[in-house]
Order: C-alpha cells, then sequence, then structure tokens
C-alpha cells in the first residue's frame, strides 16, 4: 500500500540535549519541542495556544544536535509520527505514547543568537502540519457537543517499508491515526467517507491528556484536520483537459507516450532504508 506519514514542525528545544548510545554505538536523542501557534476553534473563534511534542533523532542528525542546539533554540524538523505501545511492569495496563520520528532538521537560529520577535504576529508564527494519506479504518460516527457542534472522528492507516540491514528481511510497520474533524467538514466527511476510502487528510498536531474515573492518566495524540480529500476518484475538471491518444494531433502523438490503466504497475515501490538497527529499538 502505497501512504504517507509526515509531520512538519517549527518550534523551540525546551531543555539541554542528552545524547545517549546505543549498545551498537549508534546515537540518539530525544527533542522536547514546544510550538507555539494559532488556530480556528470548532465554533470558529480565533485562539493561540502551545503544543509540547518528543522528536526522537538518530545518528548523526542526534550528534549534531547535542553540540549545536541549545534550549530555547529554534529548530525545524520533519519526519514520521510513530505511536509505541507496552504493557506496564507493575500493573500489567497497557500504554502508549505517540512520538515524532525525525527524518529531516534545520537549525534556525543564527552565529549571532536570536533576532527580537518581530512586530507582525503574523511573521512570527511557528509551524505544526501534519499530512497523511491512507486508508480510512472504519466508518465515520458524528458526535454533537454540548454547545452543539459537529464533531467527527476517523482512523486512518498509513505503512512504512524497509529492508532489514542485517536480515535484508523486507518489513512493514503500520500505524494508526486518530483525525476529528470540525464543523462543515466533518459534515461533508461523515456523508461521503467510508471504510476503505484512500484519503488525504492535512491538519495540525494536537495531544490531549485527560484523567479515568479509576484515576489513570490518558493521553492521545489526533491530527485536527483542515483538509480531507478522496483519492482514487474522477475529477471533472482534470477530465476536460484528459485527451486520448486517437484525438491528440499528430505530433503530439508521436512526442507523448500514451497513459493506461496498467501504466504503474511497472513502478517499483519505494524502499526506505533506515540507519536504525532493530535490535537498537528501546521498544
Amino acid at each position: 500500500m502505497f501512504s504517507l506519514n509526515r509531520v512538519s514542525l517549527i518550534g523551540y528545544q525546551t531543555q539541554p540535549v542528552e545524547l545517549r548510545q546505543t549498545p551498537s554505538g549508534t546515537a540518539v536523542t530525544d527533542l522536547n519541542l514546544i510550538v507555539p501557534n494559532s488556530f480556528t476553534s470548532g465554533t470558529g473563534e480565533q485562539l493561540t495556544g502551545k503544543g509540547f511534542f518528543t522528536v526522537t533523532v538518530w545518528g548523526g542528525m542526534a550528534e549534531v544536535a547535542s553540540q549545536y542546539l541549545r534550549a530555547g533554540g529554534q529548530i525545524f524538523v520533519s519526519g514520521r509520527l510513530q505511536t509505541d505501545s507496552w504493557e506496564d511492569e507493575k500493573s500489567g495496563e497497557k500504554k502508549s505514547k505517540t512520538k515524532i520520528v525525525a527524518q529531516e532538521m534545520i537549525l534556525l537560529d543564527s552565529k549571532d543568537g536570536q533576532r527580537a520577535a518581530p512586530a507582525g504576529v503574523e511573521l512570527g508564527k511557528c509551524l505544526n502540519r501534519a499530512e497523511i494519506i491512507g486508508n480510512v479504518t472504519k466508518d465515520p460516527e458524528m458526535r454533537t457537543t454540548t454547545s452543539g457542534q459537529n464533531v467527527l472522528t476517523i482512523g486512518v492507516a498509513s505503512n512504512e517499508k524497509w529492508k532489514d540491514r542485517q536480515s535484508g528481511e523486507l518489513k512493514e510497520r503500520v500505524e494508526f491515526h486518530n483525525v476529528v474533524l470540525w464543523g462543515t467538514l466533518a459534515q461533508d466527511v461523515a456523508k461521503q467517507v467510508k471504510k476503505g476510502n484512500k484519503a488525504f487528510v492535512s491538519g495540525r498536531i494536537q495531544t490531549r491528556s485527560w484523567e479515568t474515573q479509576t484515576g489513570s492518566k490518558r493521553t492521545t495524540t489526533e491530527v485536527v484536520a483542515d483538509q480531507v480529500s478522496l483519492l482514487g476518484v474522477a475529477n471533472t475538471i482534470a477530465q476536460e483537459t484528459v485527451t486520448s491518444r486517437s484525438t491528440a494531433p499528430a505530433r503530439e502523438r508521436e512526442e507523448v507516450a500514451p497513459v493506461t490503466a496498467d501504466a504503474g504497475a511497472g513502478i517499483p515501490e519505494v524502499q526506505y532504508q533506515s540507519e536504525v538497527k532493530v535490535e537498537d529499538l528501546p521498544f
């Protein structure tokens, strides 16, 4: 299955970077970022807030971060969402935590340090963006808040494939993303999207915490979507410009290869090879 799982953040490191070494000598560190943001609520109100994110950085990027990234430093990271699950050794309770595994990293502060905050709020914004392409895991179920707002939660599954560097075995990991939609977008998705549909989702990452009736603490990480597109569907505007080979001008027929239904059959699926060894993973 071809899918996309990408998150981009611009934020600030909240504490000194601590570099660790795996038993095989691979460098790894966890960045703890705060991302100030502004967004429109389900009621249409413009709000400001902040999000806290854990970003795991491996290899050379981890070494660079430990040398040059200071507490308070601004940084851009791009990577993928990954949810780790485990069982508490004492209580036996199942727990999970969602983090970002970095694939790109750019330190944003100059050698002279940070500039003063700009007068225009728009120019001082950070970045919190997630983009997912995957299959919807269940039919949407609409709910209504106590204030009368429509809210919809759907699940979207994406996958990642890679080849193990030692065994050469092809491995696959599936991520399940919780997607929250509000208002008109929630209504449209509830009417049109079904289980198994392939969809593109774009929005911001949000982590919520609460306490259960038994006193246990819970957290969940969601994509609060502002755009959802059904994929693999016909588009009337695009179809107006699609010309069959038989009706194309003679010169065009000579230069442009025809597109057939199985044109992508011979295209190999992209394989991602990570420098991280399976035995190094802490889960």
